[in-house]
C-alpha cells in the first residue's frame, strides 16, 4: 500500500506543479483546450498513461475544460502516484493543447 504524504511533502512538490491545488485529500486542476475534441484526445492520452501506472484519476469534462484529480483511494489521501501522476498529466496537456 501507498503512502499518504505529510502536508509539508505535499506543499514543497505543489511548487512544482504550476497551477495544480490541493482541496483536502485531493490535488486538481482543470485544463483548457481550443476545442472540445482536443480536450478529449488529452483525457485519451491521461487515460493511457494512467492506466500504465495502475493510478486513475477522477476526470470532469465540460466543454473544453478538463478537470484532474487525484488521490490515493487506500491511502486515504495524497501519495507520491498522485505527485507522480500529475507531473505525466503536465507533460501530456501541453502536447495536446491546440490553439
Amino acid at each position: 500500500m501507498r503512502s499518504k504524504l505529510s502536508d509539508v511533502e505535499i506543499q514543497r512538490a505543489l511548487g512544482g506543479l504550476a497551477g495544480w491545488a490541493r482541496r483536502g485529500d485531493v490535488l486538481t486542476k482543470t485544463f483548457t483546450f481550443a476545442t472540445f475534441a482536443a480536450g478529449i484526445s488529452f483525457v485519451n492520452a491521461v487515460a493511457g498513461k494512467a492506466d500504465a501506472a495502475d493510478h486513475h484519476p477522477d476526470i470532469d469534462i465540460r466543454y473544453t475544460k478538463v478537470t484532474c484529480a487525484l488521490s490515493t483511494h487506500d491511502a486515504g489521501g495524497i501519495t507520491q502516484a498522485d505527485l507522480d501522476l500529475a507531473q505525466v498529466i503536465e507533460g501530456l496537456s501541453g502536447a495536446t493543447r491546440e490553439g
